[in-house]
């Protein structure tokens, strides 16, 4: 008992500064944890500061003056990390269904489609903020933020009624330090090969980039004063030699709701991030170069149809309130419903299809039979 108390009064005898100084140095979720531990490390962890390292530690692209401003106007670090560290995590995927009270008919009013349109006219592509970072085993690798939604033009703009899609490389940003240039190399943690002929067969640079790669997303809305991340912080899947042999695609996302917006009700939101093998080295050399060429984001609805730029930001916005969670198992579980559903659907369809194929068939033996049956009867 006697050394309980010593180590009481000992840790009472410490500055407040001290406990700074230790807080500050832990990441995003030892320190929430470090603040249920006792009451004077529960007041210092409630400071900005701490909560803007972690974020500057997390996101790069955080420690950019505008996006600062930007945080500070919706709440402050310490929101904004509670806000994008977890994952969304849709609950109603499992009674997701295909509403067919909302098939694409020539009976429909245009709110019935595109939902309410004062709703609708609430929204502008401007309000939303894009904030990416890439990371490669702890290394940030790079970094982009979008004001707006690029290419969206006017209300009355293609973006309204084509496919929405984000493509990251294809905007240049002012501040980025590396641009749009990004590479992998033996100096970032990739492990050499020799030849893909080599690497179709163990693979080991497939299995090193996917375990190593993690996606931050984030989207904030300025009005409404929301941020969420719709990344999976790893990959969800990807295709290894595709659509060459020098190419690498990988798949993170998430699924988000939209209900009263889409028939599905809910919609998958996919990130492809391609990387393409530069130098694969030879028996005297064996460094090892990748070169990301593609990081976009897109939305398709359960028929695999992409989800237009006018029900994309209300999705959008509707996501951003969604339930999050920091269990990775229960956004794969999430993911893997939806895989499921949307297989169950694209089955019954082609059970339909089948039906009326058939139907088809037999009424055109019937036909020609009549036809005949008509022609010796004369």
């Amino acid at each position: 008992m006697a050394v309980s108390v010593a180590q009481l009064q000992s840790m009472a005898s410490l500055s407040n500064d001290l406990f700074y100084d230790i807080l500050r140095r832990l990441d995003g979720a030892t320190l929430a944890s470090a603040a249920c531990a006792c009451a004077a490390f529960c007041s210092i962890s409630k400071e900005e500061r701490i909560w803007e390292n972690v974020c500057h530690s997390l996101w790069p692209s955080t420690k950019r003056e505008d996006v600062r401003s930007l945080i500070s106007s919706i709440g402050g670090f310490r929101k904004f990390y509670a806000d994008c560290f977890p994952l969304i995590v849709n609950k109603e995927v499992p009674v997701a269904h295909w509403d067919s009270s909302l098939q694409y008919s020539e009976e429909w009013a245009m709110d019935d489609y595109y939902g309410d349109i004062d709703e609708f006219e609430s929204i502008s592509p401007s309000d939303f903020v894009t904030i990416v970072d890439v990371r490669y085993k702890d290394k940030a690798i790079y970094s982009k933020v979008l004001w707006g939604i690029p290419d969206s033009g006017g209300s009355n703009g293609w973006f309204y009624d084509c496919p929405f899609r984000i493509d990251l490389l294809s905007y240049s940003g002012r501040d980025d330090d590396r641009g749009n240039n990004v590479t992998l190399s033996l100096a970032d943690g990739l492990p050499p090969i020799t030849s893909i002929e080599k690497e179709r067969k163990d693979g080991k640079l497939w299995r090193e980039l996917c375990d190593g790669i993690q996606l931050s997303w984030i989207i904030v809305n300025r009005k409404d004063k929301q941020a969420a991340n719709f990344a999976s912080w790893s990959p969800l899947g990807g295709q290894r030699h595709w659509p060459t042999d020098s190419d690498f695609l990988i798949r993170f996302g998430s699924i988000l709701p939209a209900k009263d917006i889409l028939p599905c009700n809910v919609v998958e939101c996919t990130f492809v991030m391609r990387f393409r093998a530069l130098h694969v080295g030879d028996e005297h050399d064996n460094q090892t170069t990748l070169k990301l060429t593609e990081l976009s984001m897109q939305l398709e609805d359960m028929g695999g149809a992409h989800v237009n730029g006018r029900n994309s930001l209300l999705v959008l916005r509707k996501a951003l309130s969604c339930q999050r969670s920091n269990n990775y198992g229960e956004l794969l579980e999430s993911c893997q419903l939806y895989s499921k559903l949307q297989r169950e659907l694209r089955e019954e369809k082609m059970r339909s299809e089948n039906c009326f194929e058939r139907l088809y068939i037999l009424s055109g033996i019937a036909a020609f039979f009549t036809f005949w049956y008509c022609i010796f009867l004369i």
